[in-house]
């Protein structure tokens, strides 16, 4: 399999102290990302990617996501300044809209939840390269800010978006789209199509994430993945038979990451359910085989094996 990222996702459900050993066991393994959560009462999602990125020395950290109405634009570019100096080459930076829920819950729903990621993208971006910002957006007040200390080599900012108008705006405004899990082939045909009107460039990246299970007992696999169906069939607003999913078999659950790439997907994070997530992540890279990720380095399954207490 060529031109694909594979990712893993540390699950927010998964105790926080246990994030630097799985960090460097999927390393070991060879994939290609980890990527990290903030999500209101689980984990925050900075500090999580500082602990990974610590915790290894060659694999790609992705935070997904940040909530523009929790952060200021001003102190996440801090933040992401700090990592990808530390860790030139290794942060994936994602802002998203933020479960609306959770933000009236804490009490900083945006009166425009589009000019608030708009303006927040711009900002982080625009700091992150060194330059000065003056902003009186809709929702961001920025009055001469910049960087003492922007990276040399400026991280990605990735917007994770669902909705029409949002991925257009991610087209517009950030470096990449991530689509979050339950999306198949069509959705990701459909994402390029609107992050390309909203004016994406040709470097603009696809990252999926995707509920995963590896094994070849169908019962097992099909009750793994049942509660993670179940809430985004109801949540994306569609039958539970098109929640996409990288299940079965290794050599299947490899094909379907397959028709992922094929259909745009740059990089494929895998969000894995049920017993032992690293045998299944080994299982899956050895079936995969042989990769070319996005800086045309070549990686593949090696290394040890180990699964999470």
């Amino acid at each position: 399999m060529t031109n694909v990222r594979i990712g893993v996702m540390y699950d927010r459900d998964w105790a926080p102290e246990e994030l630097p050993g799985f960090a460097r066991r999927a390393e070991a393994l060879g994939v290609d990302d980890l990527w990290v959560v903030e999500d209101l009462g689980w984990n925050g999602g900075v500090s999580a990617a500082a602990v990974a990125l610590g915790a290894t020395e060659r694999i790609r950290v992705g935070l997904g996501i940040a909530p523009a109405p929790l952060r200021s634009p001003a102190l996440l570019a801090m933040e992401l300044a700090t990592l990808a100096r530390v860790f030139p080459g290794r942060l994936v930076a994602g802002i998203g809209h933020g479960v609306r829920e959770w933000m009236a819950q804490v009490g900083v729903a945006p009166r425009s939840p589009l000019a608030l990621l708009e303006e927040t993208v711009t900002a982080v971006r625009t700091l992150l390269r060194g330059g000065r910002v003056e902003l009186a957006g809709r929702e961001v007040r920025l009055d001469g800010v910049r960087l003492v200390h922007p990276p040399a080599e400026v991280p990605p900012v990735v917007a994770g978006v669902v909705r029409p108008r949002s991925l257009e705006l991610s087209g517009r405004v950030a470096d990449g789209t991530v689509i979050t899990e339950g999306h198949g082939p069509g959705d990701l045909e459909n994402a390029r199509a609107l992050t390309a009107k909203g004016g994406a460039s040709p470097g603009h990246t696809l990252t999926v994430l995707a509920f995963a299970s590896v094994g070849d007992d169908a019962d097992e696999v099909a009750r793994a993945l049942h509660p993670h169906i179940e809430g985004h069939a109801a949540w994306l607003g569609r039958p539970r038979d098109e929640v996409f999913t990288v299940a079965g078999p290794a050599s299947q659950a490899a094909q379907r990451i397959g028709e992922l790439a094929a259909a745009g997907a740059d990089t494929v994070v895998l969000r894995i359910a049920g017993a032992e997530p690293l045998r299944q992540l080994e299982a899956l890279l050895e079936a995969a085989g042989p990769r070319v990720s996005a800086e045309g380095a070549g990686t593949g399954g090696g290394g040890g094996s180990g699964a999470r207490a």
